[in-house]
């Protein structure tokens, strides 16, 4: 069995030398204060009713699922627009995505009814042995994490055997000579494809599969995904920078080009996660190390403003100015790491964009002080971060930065049947899909970041790259 993440300084596996930050949990930790909010922000912020808005929060996910319940009920993932629907991960074959991925925030929003509607569906429908190909860590995160998160709230048995049975149909991926695991598998076969793979499509299993083998007593979910978290770090640059594309067969560098946004930012997130969680003192040295080298490296300041450039991994010279949504999140991890000022100010950069344009573009060139991407995929990522730093210090400016980004949700991505990603931000142009991390993600946030929920333990949790509470539930709580 593995051990559980417990309270800070509470199991000496936590114990190295040097100061530790006081951390409790994948969103939690205490202690040393992060910057305050500037009195500009404190000033210019409304009096908010917080309870008010989080009852807002639930209004609009009990909404939201009425439609997925009458439009696209056990389909992957709803239209909003037009009210139809779209398969992810399996092509042409649904799997309840979105309902699996919605279940532990119904759970946790006292959305019972709702909640007890989509375990009916779960232990009477869903099913993985089709004959169809999955990208491995898409489903891992989404389905595997969403039914282990599912488990956590109810304790229902039959949630972790869908998601053992899921994880089993995945593994085939992992034997190659690097234990890196290809992209896709079939989950019916097992044949597997594409070696050509990534930091984050390799590293992103720990916590999850960890979890999975605490519960099941079976170590080879953990073993398997610890080997594949090993690989690139291992295979890192002198500059210890990573590229974006290795080969799992060779463990050969594909791409030398090192990002904090896609292709690699959940992977210095699950270093971080599978010590905070998994108390794995090897991974801790890992995150610490990356992290040195991206400060190093990557960081520049623009116009006052902290971003982070893509820079080549053996020389460090600048590549690209350009920076993707997705690496909003890296504001949270930093200030969860130790480096709270950084992690402070890169947020800050990001809330200056989103103030801007009101929703945050795809991607943002921060040298030429422009959208490179118009659209919005209905991204969590800064929503993420502000979470994690209001549970750093409970400080205003966090909450409202949350706020705003709920704000902006309900005014440009609302739509007949639920909530819609944007095709671009400036003319607020409505797509029509909304993802299945949706109703993972940001309604869990805000949920959380707002209404103080008494079924989540804030001093003492892990929530998942995908908004997938592990730890921190509490039953027996209306």
């Amino acid at each position: 069995m593995l051990p559980l993440a417990t309270a800070a300084g509470s199991g000496s596996n936590r114990a190295m030398d040097g100061p530790e930050p006081l951390v409790i949990g994948r969103r939690a930790f205490v202690g040393g204060a992060l910057l305050a909010a500037t009195p500009a922000v404190a000033a210019a912020a409304p009096r908010r009713d917080w309870a008010a808005l989080g009852e807002a929060v639930r209004d609009e996910m009990r909404w939201a699922w009425s439609q997925y319940r009458e439009h696209a009920w056990g389909k992957d993932e709803i239209r909003p627009v037009s009210g139809g629907a779209s398969s992810f991960p399996l092509k042409g074959h649904h799997l309840g995505l979105s309902l699996i991925e919605a279940m532990d925030t119904l759970w946790v929003m006292a959305l019972d009814a709702e909640f007890a509607d989509a375990l009916g569906w779960v232990k009477a429908q869903a099913a993985f042995d089709v004959d169809g190909e999955v990208s491995v860590f898409e489903t891992s995160i989404r389905l595997v994490g969403g039914l282990l998160s599912a488990h956590h709230a109810c304790g229902d048995p039959a949630l972790l055997a869908l998601a053992r049975d899921l994880a089993d149909r995945l593994l085939p991926a992992f034997a190659t000579p690097t234990g890196m695991p290809y992209r896709y598998v079939n989950l019916r076969t097992g044949a597997t494809r594409d070696p050509a793979t990534n930091p984050a499509e390799v590293g992103t299993f720990l916590p999850e599969w960890g979890t999975l083998s605490r519960l099941t007593g079976d170590p080879k979910y953990h073993d398997a995904a610890r080997r594949a978290a090993l690989a690139p770090y291992a295979r890192r640059s002198r500059l210890d920078l990573l590229g974006t594309r290795i080969d799992a067969l060779t463990g050969e560098w594909l791409d030398g080009r090192a990002t904090i946004g896609s292709y690699a930012d959940s992977y210095y997130e699950y270093l971080w996660d599978s010590w905070d969680l998994l108390g794995d003192r090897e991974m801790l040295v890992m995150y610490r190390t990356c992290t040195a080298a991206i400060l190093r490296h990557q960081a520049v300041r623009q116009g006052g403003a902290l971003w982070f450039a893509d820079v080549d991994m053996t020389t460090g010279a600048r590549l690209s100015s350009r920076e993707d949504e997705l690496a909003a999140f890296y504001a949270g991890l930093l200030a969860q790491g130790g480096n709270r000022a950084e992690g402070a100010a890169y947020a800050r950069s990001w809330a200056a964009v989103q103030d801007r344009f009101g929703v945050l573009p795809e991607e943002w060139d921060f040298a030429a002080a422009t959208p490179t991407q118009p659209g919005n995929a209905l991204r969590p990522e800064l929503a993420d971060a502000a979470f994690t730093l209001w549970l750093g210090d409970r400080g205003p400016e966090w909450r409202e930065l949350g706020a705003r980004h709920f704000d902006a949700m309900r005014r440009w991505h609302k739509a007949p049947f639920g909530y819609t990603d944007l095709a671009d931000v400036t003319t607020k142009r409505q797509a029509d899909h909304c993802p299945g991390y949706w109703w993972s993600e940001q309604m869990k946030y805000y949920w959380l970041l707002f209404a103080d929920a008494p079924r989540f333990d804030y001093g003492r949790n892990y929530l998942s790259t995908e908004g997938n509470v592990l730890l921190g539930f509490k039953r027996g709580v209306a």
